[in-house]
């Protein structure tokens, strides 16, 4: 059975509606394949083979997210800690039109992004003379 010919109650569409998160969360993935399997055809039922690959592949996708969750975690750290090491000290692009001490750091989506005392900023990456 094909699983976009199953049409959920409106309640299930509803809190489907109501939800504004970009994942499915594993309770969300259950309800899902429960009514997946009160709605199916029963004169053709899915195969127990086939939920148990529906589990194992939401299950994988799960694990997959919670691994990049902690990655994110790991780059921020490792991010923090650079950053902490640079306050302080001179840094200089390198073509020297930007110098200066360090006087704070904040985590940027381009990267770690230095505020110099003379108030200027500049993204610490490669090329970026530390001393």
């Amino acid at each position: 059975m094909n699983v976009s010919a199953i049409t959920p109650p409106a309640a299930a569409q509803n809190a489907a509606a109501s939800q504004n998160t970009s994942t499915v969360s594993y309770d969300n993935f259950l309800k899902l394949l429960m009514t997946q399997m009160k709605n199916q055809d029963p004169t053709d039922p899915m195969k127990s083979t086939d939920y148990m690959a529906q589990l194992a592949t939401f299950s994988q996708v799960e694990q997959a997210v919670k691994s990049n969750e902690k990655l994110d975690a790991l780059l921020s750290s490792f991010a923090l800690s650079q950053a902490d090491s640079v306050i302080g000290r001179t840094v200089s692009t390198p073509d020297g039109e930007v110098s200066g001490k360090v006087t704070s750091v904040q985590i940027t989506s381009m990267g770690p992004l230095a505020t110099l005392e003379n108030g200027q900023k500049i993204v610490l990456g490669e090329g970026i003379v530390v001393s």
